[in-house]
């Protein structure tokens, strides 16, 4: 069954729509254009080993870099228009395509630097990471560069219109009892669409920083954490909305990053939303306490089963200096802000 699923998930790849849902994604290829070509002096005559190729874009923005070698390693029948690109683009002897998986590559020298477009919805579904991870162990040089080199997953209570509000007015029409039948499935699985800012009930939580330099495997099997955001702003609470950043290596100028935060440039990923059975009115500074449970599927490691587990907030720790409205964080608040105050006459006193 593992085998049978794996070579579905290849077989999907081999799906031009797919690949031209990501080659029209600006954001996503410039942001690799981009930091390779602010790091020519690290490309320059360097080896390369491309994780997942695909139609070749990376490859070729590796060897326009300068490099010497890239291998580009593609599983899917996708591997034979990343040997066309790289002819067309006059690299053919510098881009050497593989079909494999990078897990069965042999390789003739070990690489200076491993680039990968490995990310998922919510960073980690597919679960191709691990194939990096393999890659890395066995083929990157002691000191070799990881483009990207570490990624970021965000978490934030929202409203979801799409599942709630849009279903009080359909163009003069109240048709409320639609949305409870369309959220009893979408409670199954993750939503992956655009949320607006506006949506966005609080400041952002870091519920995963990935060094890929050092990550394994076994860390990305099970992610789980406790939030307590507070909200800056009225609104309803519907779901938790998910996204991610990745940051590439940079020795001379300000690191490229690519993020699918709502309010950056929309990229094929969006972001994904776990949306709530109910709706919850909040108000400004109204605490929203949360558990956030990412685990590996046993079926299926290439997915993720995610839970919410919605928490009562005056039943959880708060952080020290919490700006929620509970009268317990208000007077600690009120007791820090008046030492801060008198240690900083103090000082000028002195």
């Amino acid at each position: 069954m593992e085998e049978m699923e794996t070579n579905n998930y290849f077989e999907s790849y081999e799906d031009l729509e797919i690949h031209k849902l990501m080659l029209e994604d600006s954001a996503r290829n410039l942001a690799y254009k981009d930091a390779i070509f602010n790091n020519k002096q690290e490309f320059l005559g360097k080896t390369v080993l491309d994780v997942g190729a695909g139609t070749g874009i990376l490859s070729v923005f590796c060897a326009q870099a300068g490099a010497k070698t890239v291998y580009a390693v593609e599983a899917s029948d996708t591997y034979k228009i990343a040997e066309e690109v790289a002819k067309e683009n006059k690299f053919g002897d510098v881009i050497k395509v593989i079909h494999s998986k990078v897990e069965n590559v042999t390789l003739p020298e070990k690489v200076d630097i491993i680039v990968s477009e490995w990310m998922g919805f919510y960073l980690l579904h597919e679960g191709m990471l691990d194939s990096v991870i393999a890659a890395r162990d066995k083929f990157l040089k002691v000191g070799g560069l990881m483009f990207p080199e570490s990624a970021t997953l965000f978490a934030t209570p929202c409203s979801v219109p799409s599942m709630y509000s849009f279903w009080e007015d359909v163009n003069g029409v109240s048709m409320t009892h639609v949305g409870p039948k369309l959220r009893a499935k979408t409670c199954q699985k993750p939503v992956c669409e655009r949320t607006h800012p506006d949506c966005l009930l609080s400041d952002a939580d870091n519920v995963l920083w990935l060094d890929l330099r050092e990550v394994t495997m076994e860390e990305l099997n099970k992610i789980e954490v406790r939030h307590l955001a507070v909200a800056n702003k009225k609104g309803r609470y519907e779901g938790i909305c998910l996204w991610f950043s990745c940051t590439f290596p940079s020795t001379t100028v300000e690191p490229v990053t690519l993020s699918t935060e709502p309010d950056e440039p929309l990229t094929h990923w969006k972001q994904t939303t776990i949306v709530l059975p109910s709706s919850l009115e909040v108000e400004e500074g109204s605490p929203i306490a949360y558990d956030l449970l990412l685990k590996r599927s046993d079926e299926n490691a290439r997915r993720y089963i995610i839970e919410v587990t919605m928490l009562d907030p005056s039943e959880v720790e708060h952080p020290e200096y919490c700006l929620c409205h509970l009268t317990k964080c208000i007077l600690v608040r009120a007791v820090l802000d008046k030492y801060e105050k008198g240690d900083m006459e103090c000082a000028e006193n002195k």
